[in-house]
């Protein structure tokens, strides 16, 4: 054997995946606003407090009636007064009388059902008639018939969507307790780095690592602070130094290979880092290092060191972070597969590979589509690509077999 596949140390990526969960401390919790905490993971069950709905309302705009008996077509009703949303009409509806009401608003006292506007005749300003028959109790909301005082709204655990969050509102929540985010400092190494286009004629390049990582992270919804460093061991081990003992999380892109200037692993082992695992067998994105620092308040540091190529720091993002994040915030199976049909045949590779693809339904089943330009340099079929597909190790595989990926 030769190359990666005879290479000594090398893991798979669930055991990688295995260890970063391994190695994780879930963080404290905190109490936030409900408005801001899209995205975060309950630390605690919520149940309500209030009926919903908190009083017997209107379903429709109609008229609030009081009937002991079924309601023929032609029915008359004596018309005493209106009642909308947000209001308290202070009057019992006696046999035969009704009220003009508007949806959501609170049903009076005496109301036996609701006659939606659409089938009823105003005959004169005090006088009304039905042109349908109607049950009782038609289109009134009762109270608690959603959820009652006491039932459970969410989970410890549960992530707090949009969706949830319109849900915990409308029930009266308006703060949670959550899991912290961790404290994320993202170092970005490489001389070669720019921003400038005239430094292009001495071999610079300019950095997407950057821009990637913030953008991901502004999707979640998550601060981090920025760093750029130069490849010397002193400026490397000057940063670490102080951002290990203020951050939860360093998360730095290149500097992790064997390279003359590679310093993240070697100067992190010095400041007493200690190695969980360095290199995964995987394509793109080998050189994978994570470490831990266990500091004097008994609390972690975590370093995450992906590599420097961008599609490779893509998938240590999607794959790694997501795990590695998650983890902190007490979840343990964060990464959700789907399982998908190739369209076409793919080559035997030593290393199990992530490929971005194409996803899309087709005739009811999912199938994926492999993209050119896979070169972890190339970030390019980005544009197209919305899945990330696990390709294992040492098989052919023919158009028709099933794999497992991750929408991105």
């Amino acid at each position: 054997m030769s190359g990666c596949e005879a290479e000594q140390g090398l893991i798979s990526i669930d055991q990688a995946l295995s260890l970063i969960q391994q190695h994780s401390q879930v963080l404290g919790t905190e109490d936030l606003a409900l408005h801001v905490a899209l995205n975060r993971y309950l630390a605690v069950d919520v149940a309500s407090s209030i009926n919903l709905p908190m009083f017997s309302q209107s379903a429709v705009d109609g008229y609030a009636i009081h009937a002991d008996e079924v309601i023929e077509v032609g029915s008359t009703f004596e018309l005493i007064g209106e009642i909308r949303a947000g209001q308290c009409a202070d009057v019992v509806l006696a046999h035969g009388q009704a009220l003009r009401i508007f949806t959501g608003a609170k049903i009076p006292l005496g109301t036996t059902t609701v006659a939606r506007q659409e089938i009823v005749h105003l005959v004169s300003t005090s006088k009304i008639q039905m042109t349908e028959a109607l049950k009782k109790h038609a289109d009134i909301r009762d109270v608690g018939e959603e959820i009652a005082i006491g039932q459970s709204l969410a989970q410890k655990g549960q992530q707090l969507s949009v969706g949830a969050i319109a849900a915990l509102s409308m029930a009266g929540i308006q703060q949670v307790q959550v899991f912290q985010y961790p404290k994320i400092a993202v170092v970005i190494t490489g001389d070669e780095v720019t921003k400038n286009i005239e430094d292009f004629t001495a071999g610079k390049i300019f950095d997407a690592n950057a821009p990637l990582i913030q953008a991901w992270f502004q999707q979640r919804n998550q601060q981090i602070d920025l760093f750029h460093v130069a490849d010397t061991a002193l400026a490397v081990k000057t940063l670490f130094a102080e951002l290990s003992q203020n951050y939860d999380l360093i998360l730095t892109t290149g500097g992790v290979s064997v390279g003359d200037y590679d310093f993240i692993r070697p100067v992190a082992l010095e400041l007493g880092f200690e190695q969980i695992f360095w290199k995964i067998k995987q394509k793109p994105g080998k050189p994978m290092f994570f470490a831990t620092l266990q500091k004097p308040d008994q609390k972690c540091c975590y370093l995450l060191g992906l590599p420097g190529n961008p599609a490779a720091v893509y998938v240590g993002m999607q794959i790694y972070t997501t795990t590695l994040l998650d983890a902190l915030q007490g979840q343990t199976s964060s990464l959700q597969w789907f399982s998908a049909e190739l369209s076409h045949d793919l080559k035997a590779d030593a290393r199990e590979r992530f490929l971005r693809m194409s996803v899309q339904f087709d005739q009811a089943k999912l199938t994926v589509q492999s993209l050119g330009k896979q070169q972890s340099h190339m970030l390019s079929n980005l544009m197209q690509a919305n899945g990330l597909v696990r390709i294992p190790a040492h098989q052919q595989l023919e158009a028709g077999q099933m794999v497992q990926g991750i929408f991105i």
